[in-house]
């Protein structure tokens, strides 16, 4: 049985990091059964989640997790896709995870009531007396990620137009399909699925997220992989 280290559920979201999404959904596609651990943030191989414990094997990132199930378990997410869309679909990958990531992350733990309604819940387990400091230590420290990697240095409007220009390059290479290449899902749409899904959370306000909304196709994709694979969450 393989062992997902996870984060927090969050509202209409079966966890809160989109890279957690992105990993429950690669071991649906794949086919393979479960189990989630909340409790093991202190003892990732990487400082971060997810990562999982397959038999003793400890894989940390969700695209290292892709390629280890592709490897051990023979499964080829993309079989059904071309070479140029392979490559596209690696391309939309990193343009969510390298860049509409830090705008979320911005839009989430920067704004004070964005934070409340989300992240902050994430604390909820440390000790009461001492939440508060580690709330400002981990907002200081994020807001300092932030400012490294580049999006801490635009204003609040700017960087949602940024978030806005993501949003309307996935509605527009989703068109009208049911899934990002077609009638069949692809690795690339465990990642999409996650971060439309992640933009979509009534669990902050942003005009990321409105754009989102006022796009049919993006709520519509989210609504389907949602019941499809996530059905407690509908």
């Amino acid at each position: 049985m393989i062992t997902l280290y996870c984060f927090r559920r969050a509202p209409g979201l079966p966890d809160i990091s989109p890279f957690v999404v992105k990993t429950m959904l690669l071991l649906k596609l794949a086919g393979l059964d479960y189990e989630e651990n909340r409790n093991g943030f202190a003892k990732a191989p990487k400082g971060k989640l997810p990562y999982i414990d397959d038999e003793g094997t400890l894989v940390a990132d969700s695209t290292f997790i892709r390629w280890h199930i592709e490897k051990t378990r023979g499964v080829d997410f993309d079989a059904h896709l071309t070479p140029e869309q392979r490559a596209i679909g690696w391309a939309v990958e990193k343009m969510c995870e390298n860049h509409l990531y830090w705008i979320l992350a911005r839009g989430r733990w920067l704004d004070d009531a964005n934070f409340a309604r989300g992240p902050a819940k994430i604390f909820e387990a440390a000790p009461a007396l001492l939440r508060p400091a580690i709330k400002w230590m981990v907002r200081r420290k994020v807001a300092k990620s932030l400012h490294l990697q580049g999006i801490g240095r635009h204003s609040g409007e700017e960087a949602a137009a940024l978030g806005v220009k993501d949003v309307e390059t996935l509605a527009t290479l989703l068109g009208d399909k049911p899934y990002l290449f077609g009638d069949a899902p692809c690795g690339a749409d465990a990642t999409v699925f996650a971060f439309v899904a992640g933009v979509l959370s009534p669990s902050w306000e942003s005009p990321v997220r409105d754009a989102a909304a006022s796009r049919p196709n993006l709520v519509a994709y989210r609504d389907r992989l949602m019941s499809k694979y996530f059905p407690d969450f509908v």
